[in-house]
């Protein structure tokens, strides 16, 4: 056993830090969801833990992170049914921590990228559907992607880097997002407000998924050290400017903020610092933070405009803040961080690789809605919505 434990108590950690990061999303669309349906919001990001678990163990694990079988996937027998997962630290993969450790701190990762995407659609998915989504779209896109960028595939090989999951996560999650919105369509009913229905749930929501994100982004080390605290702090600085720019944007474009502006607003600049983390030194996270303020609300401002119904922003949240940071990568990276430095190569590399991710996230996440919808009924009724999905689809209601 080569383990140091430093890095395996720091990963340990990290681990569990992600893991709250999803309870903290069922929170954070819970209150931004209406009153009728909070319950069943928050089921989807819940559950997604037992389901993607189990297909990490029996699978999943060896396809993203397997020797490599052409490209985009892994040899599936490798890990299958935790073969090989065990306190030996592995020579490819994190050799300062045991092994299992390294299969937990990115299972936590594949557990939250299909609950992302659940706020675009809210209430217009019923749970059959969503626990095939959660499967089918877990196997053909975020495995995939998973193992050409971080398991040894074709991008990696390409020079493609992405740091903690800007383009992996939160890129595929948000262009899958947009093949769900535009497949769906919007609600039919006019006359059901979707304002919030408790911003203390979706404050709380906001704070497990900050304090969970610093395990996010500098649990991409893999041990303790120099890289780790340069990502910790590009963190809450990319959180801290993406804020506030996102506000001067609010009151300049608005004439008016609110306290939903302060939220968002940090998540944007969360899931854009996201992939540049481990890159760049903490004075650049500044510009990161700008550069989320302004693209992802003017993303937000176009999806408006297009009468997508993405009611939560997810798609100009983090499906454009994933992209926007990936492709600073090749304009901010300094080789002295971590290997990596900016160039016109890097740089073409990184926008090849993100727009790659992209349009093929929602293809195939189209292409699965349309294969679903085909076998089977997979909206709820206008009565089921009118009435809420917690009462119509659970039996049950927030009331004590």
């Amino acid at each position: 056993m080569n383990y140091n434990y430093g890095d395996t108590t720091f990963m340990i950690l990290a681990t569990a830090m992600v893991c709250l990061m999803t309870p903290g999303l069922a929170f954070f669309y819970g209150g931004l969801a209406r009153k009728q349906s909070v319950l069943y919001t928050m089921m989807q990001s819940f559950i997604s833990m037992g389901i993607i678990t189990v297909i990490w163990i029996f699978g999943g694990f060896g396809l993203a992170f397997g020797k490599d079988m052409g490209g985009s996937i892994g040899n599936i027998s490798d890990f299958f049914g935790l073969m090989h997962v065990g306190f030996v630290s592995s020579n490819v993969h994190a050799a300062s921590i045991p092994f299992v450790l390294f299969f937990a701190y990115q299972l936590m990762f594949c557990v939250i990228t299909v609950p992302l995407m659940t706020g675009a659609f809210v209430e217009r998915l019923n749970l059959k559907a969503y626990i095939w989504l959660l499967i089918v779209w877990t196997l053909l896109i975020y495995i995939p992607v998973c193992h050409s960028v971080w398991g040894g595939g074709f991008l990696e090989k390409l020079g493609f880097v992405d740091f903690a999951g800007g383009t992996v996560i939160h890129t595929t999650a948000g262009f899958g997002a947009l093949a769900a919105i535009l497949f769906l369509g919007r609600r039919h009913q006019k006359d059901i407000s979707m304002k919030p229905n408790n911003l203390m749930l979706v404050a709380i929501g906001t704070a497990l998924l900050w304090f969970g994100w610093f395990g996010f982004n500098s649990g991409g080390a893999y041990k303790a050290g120099a890289l780790a605290a340069t990502a910790f702090a590009n963190t809450f600085i990319g959180l801290a400017s993406g804020m506030i720019t996102w506000l001067i944007y609010a009151k300049l474009v608005r004439g008016k903020i609110d306290f939903l502006d302060v939220l968002i607003g940090s998540v944007a600049g969360l899931a854009t610092i996201t992939p540049v983390a481990g890159y760049i030194e903490p004075s650049k996270a500044v510009i990161v933070g700008i550069a989320a303020g302004i693209i992802c609300n003017l993303a937000v401002a176009f999806q408006e405009k297009c009468g997508w119904d993405d009611e939560l922003g997810v798609w100009g949240v983090h499906g454009i803040g994933g992209l926007t940071g990936t492709v600073l990568i090749g304009f901010l990276a300094n080789k002295e961080v971590n290997g990596v430095s900016a160039s016109v190569h890097q740089l073409l590399i990184q926008i090849g690789g993100v727009l790659l991710v992209a349009i093929y996230s929602f293809v195939i996440t189209f292409a699965i809605l349309k294969v679903l919808g085909r076998i089977t009924n997979i909206k709820p009724s206008d009565e089921q919505i009118k009435k809420g999905l917690d009462k119509t689809l659970l039996g049950q209601t927030t009331a004590l």
